[in-house]
């Protein structure tokens, strides 16, 4: 609302066009299936994403194509190949399509869609190279919400010197916020949180096997780590990671650009 409103004082817009976009900020419905909330953007900083598990992939690319002509973009989260190949078919020329199979994201845009820089920066670090879907399901949210983001895979505690490089680079990058994606027994997101001055944000996987299986150990072990300053997300879930750490580093850059 503010951004409507700063460019609505600097001529950048009518006012028809500014009242168009406030009335955005309403509920709309698409047919019987879903009630978008097409205005989440501008109330929460986070755009809305469609989550494409449960749904028939017909509904998800319809909804999908709605939210995209309303707000100029759309994202979906846990897109399988039958979800991908009913977006495909549903996307026209006027719109450029973006797959990530290994995550599930699929980002579709109009032409004119112009993805604003914030100059937020995150670092995402991986245990194993397993986790690396789910980091970059965080990635790819992250990186729609403005923010640069820096990567490190295959750091985990299993040969734990590979880790201290990476982490002294996204130190000197200044980075916001760390999300740490770690499946088996979850050890490596404390480890960081022990280490460094910044929020953390840990990220359970699925990979563990045995007593604690399906990410069950790895999140148990999150949430009673020792070290503060480390929050924790549910297990596979790098949209909420990557939202949340994007949040904070939005926030922090927007105070660093008007100091």
């Amino acid at each position: 609302m503010r951004k409507i409103l700063e460019r609505l004082a600097k001529g950048e817009m009518s006012i028809d066009e500014a009242e168009e976009l406030l009335k955005l900020s309403a509920i709309e419905k698409v047919s019987n299936i879903a009630k978008v909330d097409i205005g989440r953007e501008f109330r929460k900083g986070i755009p809305e994403i469609i989550l494409a598990s449960g749904k028939a992939p017909k509904e998800t690319a319809r909804i999908a194509l709605h939210v995209m002509k309303k707000r100029g973009r759309a994202i979906i989260s846990k897109a399988d190949d039958k979800c991908i190949k009913a977006v495909k078919a549903k996307v026209k020329s006027d719109a450029d399509l973006f797959i990530n199979k290994r995550s599930g994201i699929v980002v579709i845009k109009r032409k004119d869609f112009k993805l604003e820089k914030t100059g937020g920066k995150i670092g995402i670090i991986t245990a194993g190279t397993s986790d690396i879907p789910v980091a970059e399901e965080a990635k790819i949210i992250a990186e729609e919400m403005g923010c640069d983001v820096f990567t490190a895979y295959d750091v985990g505690i299993a040969g734990i010197h590979r880790l201290f490089r990476p982490l002294k680079n996204m130190l000197k990058e200044d980075v916001d916020a760390i999300i740490v994606v770690a499946g088996m027994e979850g050890a490596l997101p404390a480890l960081v949180a022990g280490l460094v001055d910044i929020p953390v944000i840990g990220v359970p996987t699925s990979l563990s096997f045995g007593f604690g299986e399906k990410g069950v150990s790895a999140l148990m072990a999150m949430l009673q780590a020792c070290p503060l300053g480390l929050s924790v997300v549910n297990i596979d879930n790098g949209v909420a990671a990557g939202a949340f750490a994007a949040l904070i580093s939005n926030r922090v850059a927007s105070k660093r650009i008007k100091s």
